[in-house]
């Protein structure tokens, strides 16, 4: 299937062009790096603790953050959830670097926060428990004691059951917060049985969604095998085209991730999204599929070199790219489409992922024809090869059969 025929693009002549837009986008990245110190990283890499809050309402960021500091946990960092869902569209994810280690200091993280919270925004009523942040077995416990059916001895299976049912309508029917405990009348529980609740609990006006704690030990650990992982990954690539084209093919797909990961990672600060293992992943996927674009354009060049012994090698290079431009634009323009679905609708948890994965399938398709092609056809010049293809040679170097 092609959507171009007969194309006749001088992409070489635009080499200088591309390597000027590469240079702006690097140097953005690296002084936006410079400016905040450094990338920002997860939870994954940075240990501590993450708290995922949900509210009924619009949450009030500078309450919360001057609650935080009054608690001595001012430095923590408070991320808005930014969701087109309506369950998730006041969450706000609260971040707490640990500055010490072991499971009591990373304990300690996550009753801070809490108590944090609490203390800011309102602990209920003394002696009850809060209705958001109770499991079924407290909520049948409850019911139990209390009988408000008057079941008798067959009171436990039942109320636990609608302590399930009472939960799961919470969860599910209501994003996770009660405001008003006549709302579970909505699943199932009578006026007798809304009493016996409000007795035993509150409601408040939020609720936690999820905590998770990594230790500085293994964050640390995991961003060092992270690094390791990705250069091992270039370095089988290196060697897999140096052996199937020439080592200079092989140099310039190499030197095009490294500047598609560059990139990502100067826009990933640009835009303050966290480096966590899901990018990591994001980043490997884009290291593959850049390195399968450049391949393509690579094999075509090699094809053409054959057909075309006499001809400039950077017109080799141009129809080599303009022969292959139908399939770039079907295959990375559809596979965009996907990955910008993921990245508007995918929640926050994969946004950071799909953010990557956006812009590597964009950064990654123009380094093959804008970085990598330049490079070889600059290289070629400079050996003095490069006006001419002569016989039994592709560009000034020797293309090995596969």
């Amino acid at each position: 299937m092609e959507f171009f025929k007969q194309v006749d693009l001088d992409w070489m002549g635009k080499a200088k062009y591309f390597f000027g837009l590469s240079f702006c986008l690097l140097a953005a990245g690296m002084a936006s790096i410079t400016a905040h110190h450094g990338l920002t990283y997860g939870i994954d890499f940075k240990g501590g603790t993450v708290v995922d809050v949900r509210f009924a309402s619009t949450p009030p960021l500078d309450t919360i953050r001057s609650g935080l500091a009054q608690q001595g946990i001012g430095n923590s960092t408070i991320v808005r959830v930014s969701d087109l869902t309506a369950a998730n569209k006041n969450e706000v994810l609260i971040n707490l670097e640990e500055k010490g280690q072991g499971a009591e200091a990373l304990d300690a993280g996550k009753t801070a926060i809490l108590t944090a919270l609490h203390a800011t925004l309102g602990a209920g009523d003394p002696g009850k428990q809060d209705f958001n942040a109770s499991g079924p077995d407290a909520i049948a416990d409850v019911l139990t004691r209390k009988d408000p059916l008057a079941l008798g001895t067959s009171a436990g299976d039942r109320y636990q059951q609608l302590a399930k049912q009472l939960a799961a309508y919470r969860d599910k029917s209501l994003a996770g917060i009660v405001t008003d405990l006549n709302q579970l009348t909505g699943a199932g529980a009578n006026a007798s049985v809304v009493a016996a609740l409000r007795d035993s609990f509150y409601t408040s006006t939020f609720a936690i969604v999820n905590v998770e704690i990594v230790g500085p030990k293994v964050g640390s650990e995991l961003r060092r095998q992270a690094v390791i992982v990705t250069l091992y990954a270039l370095a089988g690539m290196l060697v897999y085209i140096a052996f199937r084209f020439e080592w200079v093919y092989g140099a310039a797909a190499v030197l095009a991730v490294f500047h598609d990961v560059l990139i990502t990672l100067g826009l990933f600060s640009i835009f303050q999204f966290e480096i966590s293992l899901t990018v990591i992943a994001a980043l490997l996927t884009l290291v593959g599929y850049s390195m399968n674009d450049t391949i393509v354009i690579f094999d075509r060049i090699r094809e053409n070199t054959r057909l075309m012994r006499r001809e400039p090698f950077k017109d080799i290079v141009n129809r080599s790219i303009n022969q292959t431009l139908s399939r770039t634009i079907l295959t990375s323009g559809l596979t965009f489409l996907t990955v910008l679905v993921l990245f508007l609708m995918g929640g926050q948890v994969l946004r950071a992922f799909s953010f990557a994965l956006v812009v590597g399938i964009l950064v990654g398709t123009y380094s093959s024809f804008g970085i990598a092609a330049p490079l070889v056809v600059a290289w070629n010049n400079w050996r003095g090869q490069g006006a001419t293809v002569s016989s039994g040679t592709a560009a000034g170097t020797k293309l090995r059969k596969t």
